[in-house]
């Protein structure tokens, strides 16, 4: 699959943390010893003179599986500019949050509940946030950071963030919310 490539965007991932918790094994396979074979294949391809591996907000400080996995990926990817061996295939991470419009995102949650008109948003805590980009931006961050990268960097854009129960009522202030606690 490398063959006559010059640089690689890994971002396949395994992404929806409650999938995680319950399919652990499949999580470590994708996420950790998949970014491995990326980064094997690059540095055997002697062609490849970029990696950027896609990361999540969700890697730093994780407290679910999903996390962790994606944490040990970045941790692969920088230490993959040692393995390389003065190869000229260098390796560097693009970290940023959810991606407005991606499946599994919480505005996938909340037009469900729009669509089945359902009697509450369900949130898991009232002090939650996330950070936001659009696919256009988190692109262009990315290949400014293709640019940019001299191996080893962990790339973190200054993205807004929103209370995901400003959200809510800003995608429907009609539908109360309801605070349902920690998923497992």
């Amino acid at each position: 699959a490398f063959r006559d490539v010059d640089i690689v965007v890994h971002a396949a991932a395994l992404k929806q943390v409650p999938t995680a918790e319950y399919n652990p094994i499949e999580y470590v396979k994708t996420n950790i010893i998949g970014a491995q074979n990326i980064l094997e294949a690059a540095i055997e391809s002697k062609r490849i003179s970029k990696v950027l591996a896609l990361s999540t907000d969700k890697a730093v400080s994780p407290i679910n599986l999903y996390g962790a996995t994606k944490l040990c990926s970045d941790k692969l990817f920088v230490a993959a500019n040692n393995y390389s061996g003065g190869r000229k295939t260098i390796f560097s991470i693009t970290r940023y949050g959810n991606v407005f419009g991606s499946r599994g995102s919480v505005l996938d949650t909340f037009e469900n509940v729009n669509k089945k008109k359902l009697k509450f948003f369900p949130i898991t805590d009232k002090d939650m946030t996330r950070f936001w980009i659009t696919i256009e931006d988190g692109v262009k961050f990315s290949m400014q950071n293709i640019i940019r990268m001299k191996g080893g960097e962990i790339f973190v854009p200054k993205i807004p963030s929103v209370k995901i129960t400003d959200l809510a009522k800003a995608y429907n202030d009609k539908i109360p919310i309801k605070i349902t606690g920690l998923r497992p």
